[in-house]
């Protein structure tokens, strides 16, 4: 997992390209369940960004933290100046310092489970936030989604990240919301699904699978023949199911 979670550096500038952004109901989302002014912020894998610089253009003073110097580097061209950026993992970041919000946009599975809401805990204030946003992006047309499988198959059997506590798809309740309900540190855990289509080239989607992990992992070889071959069954331009999910919870006093 840990390979996995810094193999983007390699591919920071196409992550930047091609890896959509957080639309603004993310963040009115997080002020309204705050129901507080937030002042100061720590994002855990902020990558190159992307939801950086949403809630830094709302005038949150945050800390950007992420492993890989290369994504940090290209975050660095996109975010406001006061944004301060700290390179380090979530699991030796230091707790000396709690912010108003902690959050993490499509990072989070990436974080070790062995202490990480004790960690958590004492990262967000007394009564302060933590947020998760996921936007397990694939295309819209189930028949493309079958056709693509059958074209990647030789070479990659999944391109998903599974349930980091196997929790079913068919339950009330996602990860890491059902870690968070268990968890003595957080109160009123809330989950909620901002709809989001997006329409994009062919040939962008090929762009946004490179930066996909489970591709990233595959040798070069195998990779460039394997989209190659999804290239082949899809139509000019394809409809992204990019929904997002965010699970919320307060820092209990």
């Amino acid at each position: 997992m840990v390979v996995r979670a810094l193999s983007f550096g390699t591919v920071a500038e196409a992550y930047e390209r091609f890896r959509p952004g957080y639309p603004a109901e993310v963040l009115d989302l997080v002020v309204a369940y705050a129901g507080r002014p937030i002042r100061t912020a720590l994002e855990i894998g902020a990558g190159t960004g992307k939801a950086t610089r949403l809630f830094a253009q709302a005038g949150i003073e945050v800390t950007a933290t992420d492993p890989d110097a290369a994504m940090l580097a290209e975050l660095r061209k996109h975010v406001p100046a006061h944004v301060t950026t700290v390179q380090a993992a979530f699991e030796d970041l230091p707790l000396d310092t709690s912010y108003d919000l902690v959050y993490s946009a499509a990072a989070l599975h990436w974080t070790n489970p062995e202490g990480r809401w004790d960690r958590m805990a004492a990262l967000v204030r007394p009564g302060g936030v933590f947020a998760s946003f996921a936007a397990p992006t694939q295309l819209a047309d189930p028949d493309l989604q079958q056709a693509v499988r059958a074209a990647r198959a030789p070479y990659l059997e999944d391109d998903g990240v599974p349930s980091p506590d196997g929790t079913p798809a068919d339950r009330p309740m996602q990860w890491p919301g059902t870690e968070l309900q268990q968890s003595d540190w957080f109160t009123d855990v809330r989950q909620a699904v901002i709809e989001r289509r997006l329409t994009i080239s062919a040939q962008d989607y090929i762009g946004h699978l490179s930066t996909v992990s489970a591709y990233v992992m595959l040798n070069p070889t195998d990779r460039d023949e394997a989209f190659r071959r999804i290239l082949q069954v899809l139509p000019g331009t394809v409809e992204l199911d990019a929904q997002l999910h965010a699970h919320l919870a307060r820092r209990g006093h």
